[in-house]
């Protein structure tokens, strides 16, 4: 096995690129930027030059951020948020994703009729503007159910061509998303959504203490066995659904209140899981399809690009809060919980939980209004 596919390997420099980003983030050029967008930056560089493997050589431990270390981190993050922070921010979050997956589709559908991308990707250009309407709309989930529905992961190399056209554009849009708070508050002042301050504020609660480190990987493990197992005997029920769920009523405890540390042990399992999206930001797959790829690219691109116009305007007349709006755009193009990140990054922890739970209703309606948008092409 070569050193590049070593799982301990790839795991020491995913942790050195987090340490390396949190130590540039306190510098007054990294303040800028924050430790979310320059850990991505520095995977996708370092997956590019084949220093670590990106999309098309991946390696399982890459999966097992993905499978178990995002959902634990959500748990986490969730242990440290009070319900009275959704009474105020609920709504709001709500219509502004609702609105999110509308600019979504609309996006689709926009680039479509002005690329006319049919021309080139054929009978599959269809299937692949209900894949991104889906993906765009509630992630990976959304994507697999209308490729599957169309045989589309029979087709190849042009189903890891899109699956990396996806990887490009949600890691570009992470960036975007991040910039457009400041980008925004330029020519038009915010007007921020007042929202209840949760316990996450205190910084006492950052400290992690040996007594609730132990306890909090084995709620951690234990609420990820539980979720796992509701969806075996409930399939319909996404097992993101009950981690967070657990997460929410585990929060409410006395007990739980009390252990120290979770939202820095949920950070730092997010940090590592944007360090793989970054390796997974791989430009040579795309360029490999040759005109293929760079119709997808920029289908995808526009499509995003109209989706986020969009919501920044009509979201900008109806509550001007950038931080919010930014968060919305990327739980509809990224998930759950990328948006976390951007939560985190704007210090905006009373954003967390509705950042989930819009994150699980873009789940819900992504594959419906992908499938709606195939019906209509």
């Amino acid at each position: 096995m070569s050193i590049l596919h070593d799982p301990v390997y790839v795991l020491g420099i995913l942790c050195l690129l987090v340490i390396a980003s949190a130590n540039v983030a306190k510098t007054r050029f990294g303040k800028k930027l924050g430790t979310a967008l320059i850990v991505i930056v520095f995977t996708a560089v370092l997956a590019n030059l084949g220093v670590i493997p990106s999309a098309s050589n991946s390696i399982p431990l890459y999966d097992a951020i993905f499978t178990y270390l995002a959902p634990i981190s959500i748990f986490y993050l969730l242990l440290g948020v009070n319900l009275t922070s959704i009474k105020k921010a609920g709504a709001p979050m709500i219509i502004l994703f609702l609105l999110g997956s509308l600019t979504t589709t609309m996006g689709v559908l926009a680039a479509w009729y002005l690329l006319d991308p049919q021309s080139i990707l054929c009978e599959d250009g269809v299937t692949i503007a209900g894949m991104l309407t889906g993906t765009y709309t509630g992630g990976s989930v959304n994507f697999n159910a209308i490729a599957l529905e169309y045989n589309f992961q029979e087709r190849g190399i042009l189903y890891a061509g899109t699956i990396a056209v996806d990887n490009v554009i949600t890691t570009l849009w992470i960036v975007v998303t991040l910039s457009i708070p400041v980008a925004c508050r330029g020519f038009w002042k915010d007007k921020k959504v007042e929202i209840s301050k949760t316990n996450l504020e205190s910084e006492e609660k950052d400290k992690l203490s040996m007594h609730s480190l132990m306890w909090l990987i084995f709620l951690g493990i234990a609420a990820y066995f539980i979720s796992e197992g509701v969806s075996e005997i409930f399939p319909g029920i996404p097992s993101i659904l009950t981690i967070s769920t657990i997460g929410i009523i585990l929060a409410q405890f006395p007990f739980v209140n009390k252990l120290h540390g979770s939202h820095t042990l949920g950070l730092y399992l997010v940090f590592l899981f944007l360090a793989v999206i970054g390796a997974y930001c791989e430009i040579s797959s795309v360029m490999e399809l040759q005109e293929v790829g760079v119709s997808l690219l920029l289908f995808a691109a526009l499509a995003v690009f109209i989706h986020g116009a969009l919501l920044i305007f009509i979201g900008g007349l109806i509550y001007r809060d950038w931080d919010m709006i930014a968060i919305v755009s990327q739980a509809n193009i990224g998930g759950g919980t990328t948006a976390i990140a951007l939560a985190e990054s704007f210090g905006r922890n009373e954003l967390i939980l509705p950042a989930i739970l819009v994150g699980t209703l873009g789940n819900a309606v992504g594959t419906y209004l992908g499938f709606m948008v195939v019906y209509l092409l």
